[in-house]
């Protein structure tokens, strides 16, 4: 082997596999370590949580059928599953840079020349027959081509992570929507139960009334009260049809028949607590901050790229093959041929093109590191606010179940105390309010529970680890 070979040889060896993409630090999330206030509440997921799964925090059977069900119809998903398939394939193209290409290729071609200016000893017409393979590879020795194979690949990561954000809002949305629809019946429920008791205090009053008993006052404030019973059993009714239009647009079609029996809202119970001790780092877990992670990484690979413009560029070019004037002898005697071809391409002058196409990959790298840290910091306040509002609510549960007792004491008391001549009607009418209103109360903080718990499995990405 010559001294040049030996050269060349030593200096592939050196170059090969280098690179000029910065070398990755993942940027120190912007947030705290722990969770403000109390992390971990009471009903904590006993045992390792491990990653919790939309099929396991939702226990109702019809549900998760719904959930399901939305999931095969949604056409935003659709088309987010589409870009996930489209970003593959680039990246399939941008990955098959790094091979070599081989194509083949068979021709005929008969040719005449003018007689005046033909030298050939056999005449002025001319047929050439040939087949060959031709392969072009470019030596990747400053890393261009692995870098924005890289770039794809992590934009491809990127719109996975994309796609199965979207699909926790999905199933977050859908539950939410579930619970509603289940709250306005408990609701309208509630107001029936109310209209039904008024109705009988009104039928009293009326006979009491005919009877010379009741005054008139005492009539018509029964009355008034049947007749706002009535209008807000009315109210939860427009709110339960304009939520069942919703929840099936939603769901992507009419809701099949064959659809599982499911709980009653007082039933439901969903695995909402974070265990104790599980840090904020369960955030980087989140689909959307892996996707902006991911893109990142491809704006850090961009920059190897554009810094790897700026050394030369070695293609190899090489054919092999076959040429005959005579079909019959294309295989045959001396028509073997060959071709060699090395090129080198070397950036001369590009005025600032290229060293400006460096500064904005790294610009567009710190843009990405400034979404990442973004990304982090609102989930980080999502998750807080959660876990803030249901500590809230826990107490406003407690404090309201025990003035809804209170409230039915007090109306069975005014309620005796006016059959036995004691009191007027008007104390059972401000009884029967009071107690309308607490019963409606508390069913709103129950939902709003329910909903901040759906909240907080959206906002921990689907689920958590210890």
């Amino acid at each position: 082997m010559s001294r040049i070979s030996i050269f060349i040889a030593c200096l592939l060896a050196l170059v090969v596999g280098c690179s000029f993409a910065p070398k990755y630090e993942k940027p120190v999330a912007p947030v705290a370590a722990a969770w403000p206030g109390r992390a971990a509440s009471s009903g904590a997921i006993p045992g390792d949580p491990s990653e919790i799964d939309w099929h396991d925090f939702f226990d109702d059977p019809r549900l998760r059928a719904l959930i399901g069900l939305a999931l095969t119809n949604d056409r935003e998903l659709r088309i987010s599953a589409l870009r996930v398939e489209q970003a593959r394939a680039r990246y399939r193209i941008q990955r098959a840079d790094l091979f070599p290409t081989i194509d083949g290729s068979a021709s005929g071609s008969r040719q005449k020349f003018s007689g005046a200016i033909s030298a050939f000893d056999g005449g002025n017409v001319v047929t050439i027959y040939d087949i060959h393979l031709s392969a072009s590879y470019e030596l990747d020795l400053f890393g261009r081509v692995r870098s924005l194979k890289t770039g794809a690949l992590e934009k491809y990561l990127a719109t996975e992570e994309a796609s199965r954000s979207i699909e926790i809002a999905l199933v977050s949305e859908v539950a939410s929507q579930y619970l509603t629809l289940q709250q306005y019946r408990e609701a309208k429920a509630i107001g029936q139960q109310t209209l039904d008791t008024v109705e009988a205090s009104y039928n009293l009053n009326k006979h009491s009334y005919e009877a010379g008993v009741a005054s008139e006052l005492e009539l018509q404030a029964s009355l008034a009260q049947v007749q706002a019973a009535r209008v807000s059993i009315a109210n939860y009714a427009q709110l339960l049809a304009q939520s069942e239009n919703t929840f099936v647009e939603l769901v992507g079609g009419p809701l099949p028949e064959d659809l599982p029996s499911g709980k009653s809202f007082q039933q439901q119970h969903l695995l909402a607590s974070l265990p104790p001790g599980v840090p904020s780092e369960v955030l980087l877990r989140r689909p959307d901050i892996r996707a902006a992670e991911h893109t990142l990484l491809a704006a850090n690979a961009d920059i190897g790229a554009a810094r790897a413009a700026l050394y030369p560029r070695i293609v190899l070019t090489g054919a092999v093959g076959t040429a005959s004037a005579s079909l019959s002898d294309l295989f045959s005697g001396p028509s073997a041929t060959w071709s060699y071809s090395p090129q080198i391409i070397v950036p001369i002058f590009r005025g600032d093109a290229s060293r400006a196409a460096i500064e904005v990959s790294k610009i567009g790298k710190q843009i990405e590191i400034a979404n990442y840290e973004k990304a982090i910091q609102a989930a980080f306040r999502e998750v807080a606010n959660a876990l803030a509002v249901r500590s809230i609510l826990d107490e406003k549960l407690t404090a309201q179940e025990l003035l809804l007792d209170a409230q039915q004491k007090r109306f069975d008391l005014a309620n005796a105390r006016y059959r036995q001549g004691v009191d007027s009607y008007l104390d059972v009418l401000l009884a029967q309010q009071d107690l309308y209103i607490a019963r409606q109360t508390l069913l709103q903080f129950q939902g709003a529970r329910l909903l901040n718990a759906v909240a907080l499995y959206r906002s921990l990405g689907g689920g958590w680890k210890r």
